[in-house]
């Protein structure tokens, strides 16, 4: 079955769009870009958008077949992680 979207621009979602797409709320995904844990996204002026591609894309990064499926890959909850900037590891810069 050939694509609908085939040949359209892609979709871009402004945060709350992006957050009711992804079934979050528009604070959580603001935390998610915060910390680094979030979809890509662009800034276009002083605007956010996502891409609905790169919003699937991390959604599908998620995806298991069972609990105890390793893909290696997850979605990390939104909240500072030392292993994704240094800066948030707590240690003290000179």
């Amino acid at each position: 079955m050939p694509d609908p979207n085939a040949g359209l621009p892609p979709r871009y979602l402004r945060t709350p769009e992006a957050a009711r797409f992804l079934g979050l709320s528009g604070r959580t995904l603001e935390k998610h870009r915060t910390y680094g844990t979030g979809p890509k996204y662009s800034k276009i002026g002083g605007r956010v958008v996502y891409a609905v591609e790169d919003l699937q894309d991390w959604v599908s990064r998620g995806e298991k077949r069972s609990t105890s499926d390793d893909t290696g890959d997850t979605v990390l909850p939104a909240k500072r992680h030392a292993a994704i900037s240094p800066a948030y590891s707590g240690e003290k810069r000179s």
